[in-house]
């Protein structure tokens, strides 16, 4: 491929354009899968080798969600391509799961040719009827002139304001169509697109005063901390106001699990003392979250006595399901720097010191027993313990979602942002393996651990075929209970222990690992764990590990369903 000089005209195909507005925003990975409609877009991807790494995933849905994870632990736009008809329709749950967690993420779609539109041709769909609700902006391109235009807008769209999904859907003659090339030239702003409000002064000056005259304030850090890149401005926001800090799952990794002002995950299976004393807290701010059902238990019955200062850069989010005394429009890496210079520096050891009383009672009731069992069947928690005593908390943990999710974001242990990705709010089995593929392309340097339990390790299984080809160094622990565990457990608790459905069979993970030149091991015994976790994490590769748990354990504490955070339970009698 001759090289271009963009400062000149040049006729390039749309397919060309495309894969060079790829390379002027800094892509240097795609996660796809070629078909009829999308094949000049790959004839035209042959000439970018070395520069463009395409990958080759064994299925559409995991093409999003390596995107994902690659974009959730690099910061950057993930980009993925897809044919159309069936491809495209195998994008929809991986595009649902990047709205909800507000994943930036580009897809490309191929399309028949425009004349054949709305005749019923061969894998000719409506993507734009079917996407519009699991997108935050799709459109679809018919002229090659359009291109740099709408591209340049699909990028910004994705990453600016509140991130998510974004689907170009390409018909193949503008793929084909030769035009004149002017360049391209990133989007910065949109008319009638604002996604960074202005921060509201007056409002801060009012948070600042509710936070100084607080006794007992309480901080939920969420994930738009994160996708605002304000860590840094969260950490110094946090440390003079002295506030005891907790988080969602998604706000996890925001502030080091280990930091003094770290007090535990909030939500169903979240921490004891930052769920009942969010009901004590006289001064909630809420930085970045939406207050998901899973974090505030019964609405009319969660956080009435407090003052609530909501941060958030989306105005929907405000007032939505809890109502804000203060609320405070923006992204936070501009607003909380403006709280911090307002408030005074504070310590709060009294309020401090109620949850690590919590804390002691959890760990008496709870957590010894989870962590260091000494007889019995394997627990989940005791072995996340043993990870992160090898791997003391640098690993990148990607989870997918069931019962080890929960142990995992209950346990693990994280110093740096942007190591844990999991599927939050549309809780995606099968997001896992190929989320961990594509974290594996962030270049964040760190080991990637690939944490799943037997019934979603074969929900995406075939993406052992894409490490196989490409050959990531991926961790693959399964932690096997021989069960749906988490409807089991609610089948258990909720419904006299019918057990409907949830007792699943799973082949040998470790020969359908070797049957893809992936090295593996099993083992259900406590004496074998440390020496398996090791071998694990020390070979030189992807390696799959499937470690046999108890197969009628639950996870506590848990708020029962329709049960307020104040009424969270520490086992099952209630």
């Amino acid at each position: 491929m001759e090289n271009l000089n963009l400062s000149i005209e040049t006729e390039l195909s749309g397919s060309r354009i495309i894969l060079e507005a790829f390379l002027q925003e800094g892509i240097k990975t795609v996660f796809g899968y070629p078909g009829g409609a999308i094949i000049p877009i790959y004839d035209a991807l042959y000439d970018y080798q070395g520069k463009l790494e395409h990958i080759l995933v064994r299925h559409e849905q995991a093409a999003v969600h390596a995107a994902q994870g690659l974009a959730r632990v690099s910061g950057e736009v993930g980009v993925v391509l897809a044919t159309s008809g069936p491809g495209a329709t195998n994008l929809v749950t991986g595009l649902a799961d990047a709205l909800l967690d507000n994943t930036p993420v580009v897809c490309i779609t191929g399309q028949v040719f425009e004349h054949l539109l709305g005749t019923d041709a061969f894998q000719e769909i409506d993507v734009m009827n079917i996407t519009s609700p699991v997108t935050k902006w799709n459109y679809q391109v018919t002229d090659a002139h359009e291109l740099p235009e709408v591209l340049a807008k699909a990028f910004y769209i994705a990453k600016s304001g509140r991130p998510g999904p974004v689907l170009i859907d390409v018909t193949k003659n503008a793929q084909l169509q030769n035009v004149i090339y002017k360049g391209y030239s990133p989007c910065y702003s949109l008319r009638s697109y604002k996604p960074d409000p202005d921060p509201c002064l007056e409002n801060i000056e009012k948070a600042a005063s509710l936070i100084n005259d607080a006794k007992k304030p309480f901080i939920i850090a969420g994930q738009g901390i994160l996708l605002g890149k304000a860590e840094k401005e969260f950490l110094e926001f946090a440390e003079k106001s002295g506030i005891p800090v907790a988080w969602t799952v998604l706000g996890m990794s925001a502030i080091s699990t280990d930091h003094p002002q770290a007090v535990g995950m909030v939500g169903m299976h979240g921490n004891y003392g930052p769920n009942i004393l969010s009901n004590e807290c006289d001064v909630l701010i809420a930085v970045g979250m939406r207050f998901d059902d899973r974090v505030t238990g019964r609405l009319d019955q969660y956080v009435k006595q407090a003052k609530v200062i909501h941060l958030d850069i989306d105005k929907a989010e405000i007032n939505k399901n809890v109502k804000a005394d203060v609320p405070v429009l923006g992204n936070c890496k501009e607003t909380l720097p403006l709280l911090t210079e307002r408030i005074i520096n504070r310590a709060h050891p009294e309020w401090h010191q109620r949850f690590k009383d919590c804390f002691e009672t959890e760990k008496d009731n709870l957590i010894n027993d989870e962590l260091y069992p000494e007889e019995g069947e394997l627990t989940m928690g005791e072995i996340i313990r043993c990870l992160n005593e090898m791997t003391a908390g640098e690993a990148v943990i990607v989870t997918d979602v069931g019962q080890h999710q929960m142990a995992a974001c209950r346990y693990s242990r994280f110093k740096h942002s942007r190591t844990n990705v999991t599927s939050g709010g549309l809780g995606t089995m099968g997001f896992c393996l190929p989320a961990a593929v594509g974290a594996s392309y962030a270049l964040s340097n760190r080991p990637v651990i690939a944490i799943m339990g037997d019934g979603g390790a074969q929900m995406n299984i075939q993406e052992l075929g894409t490490i196989m080809q490409f050959r990531p160094d991926i961790k693959i622990l399964i932690l096997n209970n021989c069960y749906l565990g988490m409807v089991r457990q609610w089948q258990e608790l909720f419904h006299q222990e019918r057990y409907s459905s949830v007792d699943i069979q799973s082949p040998d993970f470790v020969q359908v690992a070797k049957g893809y030149g992936i090295a593996g091991r099993r083992t259900s015994k406590r004496e074998e764990l440390e020496e398996a976790l090791r071998e694990m994490l020390d070979y030189n590769g992807a390696f799959l590990l499937e470690v046999m748990t108890g197969k009628e354990h639950n996870v506590f504490p848990m708020i029962p369903q329709g049960k307020s955070v104040s009424e969270i339970v520490l086992n099952n009698k209630f």
